[in-house]
């Protein structure tokens, strides 16, 4: 009787530590420089979660690695629901195909809380460079091979993905110049140290609207309705050309169901409010949302689909 007691005793407490979740500030860890796809979202939705909870929410980076220094960082934070990754979950997921010695499997060593949102690439040039479109691109790398730089996000991300598979697909080669995020990419092609890339469109677009990019397609199945004019990949001469950048949230393996089962409606809730939406929409952002388990089995299937598609490139990523 003295055990039962214990243990329903334990099992009040686990479930009152439960019911209080949250009682201190969260940490929202985004693994790449300040001004990208994660951190603007980040720093829009940690607001909301004060504002819901009246805990402080921080937003702190952690670039380096593509974006596994801030990962490994959480995989090894204590699994209590207040440490948390927002990050880019096609690049997390890719990783394990690209990084041999990662400290960390990505479909296995975090808890799934929920899927933020979908950000097409968009493939832009800086203005001096003197093309209008993906055929002018392709022309003026198949003249000029390996002159093209093209910055990346980091060695092995979604950005660098889709940059080899275009370059394979339409069959001409360019170099890779790694920065410590998307907003360093871009920062690279306006200031002419590169003169291409694939970058999420969240960050990216605003630049386009300023003028100090010029868009040339947007990887999306379909033309986006914020940018209308903007044809696809696909229909300049690669079918099925969909690329781009797919955020969400994720916490340390282990944390308790029943603060998962707040954290991921709560976040739901913000994420479909309105307002959120909308201002999503007009920067050619789709929110996507869901539970824990299909965020789960998409990691999953998206770690092994770019495992083979990078064992099929037989690119180096050293």
């Amino acid at each position: 009787m003295k055990r039962i007691a214990v243990l329903a005793l334990a099992l009040s407490a686990t479930a009152a530590f439960a019911q209080t979740y949250p009682t201190k500030a969260i940490r929202i860890v985004v693994p790449y420089a300040a001004g990208g796809t994660s951190d603007i979202l980040a720093r829009q939705i940690g607001p909301r979660l004060t504002e819901a909870w009246g805990q402080p929410v921080v937003v702190e980076n952690k670039p380096g690695a593509n974006g596994n220094v801030g990962a490994d960082f959480v995989a090894k934070s204590a699994p209590d629901g207040y440490t948390l990754l927002l990050t880019d979950l096609g690049g997390l997921v890719i990783s394990a195909s690209v990084y041999p010695k990662l400290p960390f499997n990505p479909s296995k060593d975090f808890t799934p809380v929920v899927m933020v949102s979908y950000s097409p690439h968009v493939l832009a040039v800086n203005p001096a460079v003197q093309v209008k479109d993906v055929k002018e691109l392709v022309a003026m790398a198949k003249a000029y091979p390996g002159k093209l730089n093209f910055a990346i996000s980091g060695i092995g991300g979604a950005p660098q993905l889709a940059g080899i598979e275009f370059a394979q697909r339409m069959g001409i080669d360019w170099t890779y110049i790694p920065y410590k995020g998307g907003a360093d990419a871009i920062t690279g092609v306006i200031g002419g140290q590169a003169h291409v890339l694939f970058n999420g469109m969240l960050a990216t677009w605003p630049h386009v609207t300023g003028g100090r990019l010029k868009a040339l397609a947007i990887s999306s199945a379909q033309r986006v309705p914020s940018a209308p004019g903007t044809p696809t990949v696909a229909e300049q001469g690669l079918a099925g050309f969909e690329t781009g950048s797919y955020q969400g949230v994720v916490g340390p393996l282990g944390i308790p169901r029943d603060t998962v089962a707040k954290l991921n409606p709560q976040l739901v809730k913000v994420l479909n409010a309105a307002e959120m939406k909308e201002r999503f929409a007009k920067q050619g952002t789709d929110v996507r949302t869901g539970t824990p388990e299909a965020l789960g089995r998409w990691m999953e299937s998206e770690q092994a689909k770019w495992a083979k598609v990078v064992k099929d490139s037989g690119a180096k990523f050293d």
